[in-house]
């Protein structure tokens, strides 16, 4: 009986100091789905968005991220791009974010909880904020056309995911 006890004290001792690490904010490649071409080709169902592909000060979301446990990786407007030694874009570097996961606006933690990788500014910004479309327009799309609204964003029903605010100009 006091073999019994003793281990279940120390299985409580345990497990009540641990704490879940997320890993919203640490970094991951934006991926697109593969075109027919690039699958004939030999490439996987995703592929590496490159920096090329994705304009400047833009938000950018990415559904079948490998690199994250909730497979979203985002890439706010401030975050920064790869450059060349020269200061130029590095127009063939994979386009990189910081994996996130869909939040319900004012009732969600955002919180970057294991800072090793994370991009320095990232954790004081870090919020729940609207990523995609405001909600009307998700869900006229998902309304006109079910099947087209699956192939571009998944099961997502929410604009809303982890993120960081955007930095005043």
């Amino acid at each position: 009986m006091f073999v019994r006890t003793a281990l279940m004290m120390s299985a409580a001792l345990l497990l009540g100091g641990c704490e879940v690490a997320s890993e919203i904010g640490k970094p991951c490649t934006l991926v697109r789905k593969a075109t027919p071409e690039e699958r004939a080709a030999g490439s996987d169902v995703a592929v590496a968005i490159l920096e090329k592909e994705i304009a400047a000060q833009q938000d950018f979301i990415s559904f079948g991220s490998v690199n994250c446990e909730d497979l979203i990786c985002v890439r706010d407007q401030d975050y920064p791009r790869a450059l060349n030694e020269d200061g130029s874009l590095n127009e063939n570097a994979p386009a990189m974010g910081y994996c996130s996961k869909p939040c319900v606006e004012g009732a969600s933690s955002c919180d970057v909880t294991d800072t090793d990788d994370v991009n320095p500014d990232l954790p004081g910004r870090m919020s729940c904020r609207p990523m995609l479309l405001d909600q009307d327009t998700l869900d006229a799309l998902r309304s006109a056309d079910e099947a087209f609204y699956r192939r571009t964003f998944g099961e997502n029903n929410s604009p809303f995911f982890c993120a960081g605010a955007l930095i005043p100009d």
